[in-house]
């Protein structure tokens, strides 16, 4: 069994409510690709940067994920809509939700967790 790790990613203040989100790399199912965290409704969030209905990355520029609204991720190749708070697939072509990673806040910074399937970039 593999053990966590909880990997510092940014300061707490630099995610905003409906805000830019901070992207970083993570190694998923052995393959590097991005990730971004975002903060919505006061609570962090994280994903695997890759849309459910076609592996493209989901910003319209960089760390630039919600709507218009800012209640929505949205995929600007596809016009897919995704809850923030789960990652489910609410409007739009997609097949599932995005791929969550855990995050946690402590002490004013935000940690992402390790799993099985998620490790971070070794150099």
């Amino acid at each position: 069994m593999d053990e966590i790790t909880l990997i510092p990613l940014c300061n707490a203040a630099e995610l905003t409510d409906g805000g830019l989100a901070v992207p970083f790399d993570v190694v998923y199912g052995g393959q590097t690709c991005r990730a971004f965290a975002i903060r919505y409704a006061g609570r962090v969030h994280a994903y695997v940067n890759r849309c459910t209905h076609v592996a493209m990355e989901l910003d319209y520029q960089p760390n630039h994920f919600f709507d218009i609204t800012g209640h929505w991720l949205i995929c600007a190749t596809h016009g897919a809509l995704y809850a923030p708070d789960t990652g489910a697939c609410r409007s739009g072509p997609c097949r599932g939700g995005l791929t969550k990673i855990a995050l946690s806040e402590h002490e004013g910074v935000v940690h992402w967790h390790t799993a099985y399937n998620l490790k971070p970039v070794e150099f």
